[in-house]
């Protein structure tokens, strides 16, 4: 069985997309401030925040008021990814290409798709999510503009947040 991939819209202290990987039974995860961009120009930071469990995967609504990470929350995106990383022709697992620092994959989302990568940028810990120049690659689209509901519940993080 594929493993899952999570993008949820956050509307915390700042509007972000947290880029969920289910690794080892927990999803990793990544805070993108300006969201994934399908233009591989557009190379996007990427924040590691705390593990989740595998049942937020599907979490909508909004999370406690004054807590760390508090907001409306929706699925902005969801499916399986396959691991691309390898070294010498050889497949790295995730896991050991994370803690590596260097990982490719390849998305089957409902609106996100083929390959990409994250990629830690600096001893401090911060990375950059890029999308791989292939098929999906296109820089003249903005999905994060252009689709901006839920994949679950067709819902807007608005419509969450009003009612709360």
């Amino acid at each position: 069985m594929s493993p899952i991939f999570v993008i949820q819209k956050h509307d915390a202290r700042r509007l972000h997309y947290d880029v969920r990987l289910e690794v080892d039974g927990v999803l990793k995860s990544w805070a993108v401030p300006r969201g994934p961009s399908p233009d591989p120009a557009q190379k996007r930071l990427a924040v590691p925040t705390d593990d989740h469990s595998m049942e937020y995967a599907e979490f909508e609504g909004v999370t406690g008021s004054g807590r760390y990470g508090s907001g409306a929350v929706i699925v902005w995106d969801l499916g399986v990814y396959r691991n691309l990383t390898e070294k010498s022709g050889v497949e790295v697992p995730i896991a050991t290409a994370l803690a590596q620092g260097h990982a490719k994959f390849l998305l089957q989302g409902v609106k996100l798709g083929g390959a990409w990568a994250l990629t830690r940028t600096s001893a401090d810990g911060d990375w950059l999510l890029v999308k791989v120049r292939d098929e999906y690659a296109d820089p003249s689209w903005d999905p994060t503009e252009s689709q901006p509901g839920s994949v679950l519940s067709g819902r807007t993080i608005e419509e969450v947040a009003a009612a709360g």
